[in-house]
C-alpha cells in the first residue's frame, strides 16, 4: 500500500488490523480520523493501542509530519471518550447490535424506556425525547403557547441555542447579565427586566452548575410566569437537593455527545411533571401527530433516535460516578490554582450541586495563557468568545456591544479547562504546573 508518498507494507508497520485501517484513512485525507484512532482520542474506541513510542520510531509514522507533529503535542486533550468508552465495554456494543437486530428505528420500545429511566434520573413524572436539545427549547416554549408579542428572560451568556429557541418560537428574547462568579443568571437584574409581556425565564444552568432556583421559582410565582430550565449542561446537577431539569414547568435537555450524559449524535430531551404538557410535547415532536397520519397541531420532525435513546440507556446509570468524578477533578484544578493572584477561579453558589460540565477559569491575557497552554501539548477552548448580543446572526434583536459589559468580560477573559472521564490526577498537576509558570513569568 502507498500512503502519503509512501510504500507501506507489513514489515514497514506491522501492528494489526486496526492499524491498517489507520493507514487506509490517512491515503484518504482523513487525518483527523486517523489520529483520533491513533491516540485513542475522539469516539474510536481502540482494541489494541498503538504505541506512541513505536510511532515515532517507525519511519512510516515519524516521516509522516502531522501525526509525529500531534504525537509529540497534545499532552493533554481538551476532551476524551476513551475512559467512558472503556468502562462501558462490550455492553454498548451489544445495545446497538440489539436495535439493528430489532430492526425497528423509529419511537420503538428502546426510546421509551430511556425515557422511563431519564424521567426518573430526573425525579420527574414524564420525560419526552427529542432530536437534540435546541429542539427540545423550542417544543417546551412551544408548549407553553409562547410566541409573537412575548418576551423571554434569557442570561446574555450562555451558548447561543438557548436565544435560537425563543426568536424560533416567534417570541421576544430578553437578554440580562450573569452574575460575575457563578456565572449564571443574576437574578436581581432578572426582576428588573420583567415587563407585562414576560412570558418566561429561560434558567440555563450555565458550565454544570444549576442557577439560584429557589430565588427564580420566588419571582415566577410574583409575577405569575414559566420557568423553563435549559439543562443541557447540568445532569444531574440539583439545587438544594432538587434535581435540576425537575424544577420548572416544562425543561430541555441536549445529549450532544460532550454532555455529562452524551449520545453518539444529536440528540435531547424534555421532562416536566404536567400531564398536559407532557403529551403537547409529544405531538410536538412527532409532526403533531397522535395517530399515523393524523395530525393535530403543525409540529416538528424532531424525534429521539432509538439507537441513541439505547446508548443512553447503557450510559445513565454511570452518571453520577462521573458527575462525582468531574468535581473531585474540579476539586483538584480549585486546590492547585487558589494562590494564583491573576487567576479567576469559578464560584459556587449556596445550595447549588455542581457537575462540572466545563471547568472555567479567567484570566486578563487569556489569548496567551491559552497559546501557553497549547504550546505545552494541552488543549483547551473557549466558551464562548463571541457574546450573542454581538454576534451577526443575532443583529436584529437590537442590542450592540457595549449593552451587557459583564458579558463582554466574561468572553474575553475565559478558558475551559481539560476536565473529561478518564483525566488523571497528572494531567490536571501538569495544566496547572504550566498555568503557574504563566502566571510567574508575568512577574518577571
Amino acid at each position: 500500500m502507498k500512503v502519503a508518498g509512501l510504500n507501506f507494507s507489513s514489515s514497514t508497520c506491522a501492528v494489526g488490523k486496526t492499524d491498517l485501517h489507520i493507514c487506509r484513512l490517512m491515503s484518504m485525507g482523513l487525518l483527523r480520523y486517523a489520529s483520533e484512532i491513533l491516540l485513542g482520542t475522539g469516539s474510536y474506541k481502540r482494541r489494541c493501542r498503538m504505541d506512541t513510542a513505536f510511532c515515532l520510531s517507525n519511519p512510516f509514522f515519524s516521516t509522516y509530519a502531522p501525526i509525529k507533529t500531534l504525537l509529540n503535542s497534545v499532552q493533554v486533550p481538551f476532551f476524551s471518550l476513551q475512559a467512558v468508552h472503556d468502562t462501558l465495554g462490550e455492553s454498548l456494543f451489544q445495545k446497538i447490535n440489539h436495535v439493528i437486530e430489532n430492526k425497528e428505528f423509529i419511537l420503538n420500545k428502546d426510546v421509551a424506556a430511556f425515557e422511563e429511566e431519564y424521567a426518573a434520573f430526573s425525579q420527574t413524572k414524564f420525560c419526552v425525547g427529542t432530536g437534540n436539545g435546541l429542539d427540545a427549547l423550542k417544543i417546551c416554549l412551544k408548549c407553553l403557547n409562547i410566541g409573537e408579542g412575548d418576551e423571554v428572560i434569557v442570561p446574555a451568556h450562555t451558548y447561543i441555542a438557548s436565544v435560537l429557541a425563543v426568536l424560533e418560537a416567534g417570541a421576544t428574547p430578553i437578554l440580562v447579565e450573569p452574575d460575575k462568579s457563578t456565572y449564571n443568571l443574576d437574578v436581581g437584574a432578572v426582576e428588573k427586566a420583567i415587563t407585562p409581556q414576560t412570558k418566561a425565564i429561560m434558567a440555563v444552568h450555565l458550565y454544570g452548575q444549576p442557577c439560584n432556583m429557589d430565588a427564580i421559582e420566588k419571582l415566577a410565582k410574583k409575577y405569575t410566569i414559566y420557568i423553563v430550565e435549559d439543562n443541557a449542561q447540568a445532569q444531574g446537577a440539583g439545587f438544594n437537593g432538587r434535581p435540576t431539569g425537575s424544577i420548572g414547568h416544562i425543561n430541555a435537555t441536549s445529549f450532544y455527545p460532550t454532555k455529562n450524559l452524551g449520545a453518539m449524535g444529536d440528540a435531547g430531551a424534555i421532562t416536566t411533571n404536567d400531564s398536559a404538557l407532557a403529551e403537547k410535547a409529544r405531538l410536538l415532536r412527532n409532526v403533531g401527530c397522535s395517530a399515523k397520519y393524523h395530525h393535530e397541531v403543525i409540529g416538528y420532525n424532531s424525534r429521539l433516535d432509538t439507537l441513541q435513546a439505547a446508548i443512553l440507556s447503557c450510559k445513565l446509570p454511570y452518571l453520577n460516578e462521573w458527575n462525582a468524578e468531574r468535581k473531585k477533578a474540579a476539586g483538584r484544578y480549585m486546590e492547585n490554582l487558589k494562590y494564583c493572584r491573576t487567576i479567576t477561579l469559578p464560584g459556587l453558589a449556596t445550595g447549588a450541586q455542581h457537575v462540572y460540565h466545563l471547568f472555567v477559569i479567567r484570566h486578563a491575557k487569556r489569548d496567551a495563557l491559552q497559546q501557553h497552554l497549547l504550546q505545552n501539548g494541552i488543549q483547551t477552548l473557549i466558551h464562548y468568545p463571541i457574546p450573542n448580543h454581538m454576534q451577526q446572526a443575532l443583529k436584529k434583536t437590537g442590542y450592540k456591544k457595549g449593552d451587557f459589559p459583564v458579558t463582554e468580560e466574561i468572553s474575553a477573559t475565559c478558558l475551559s479547562l481539560p476536565l473529561f472521564i478518564g483525566i488523571t490526577a497528572e494531567q490536571i498537576d501538569y495544566v496547572c504546573e504550566k498555568i503557574i509558570s504563566f502566571e510567574n513569568s508575568l512577574s518577571v
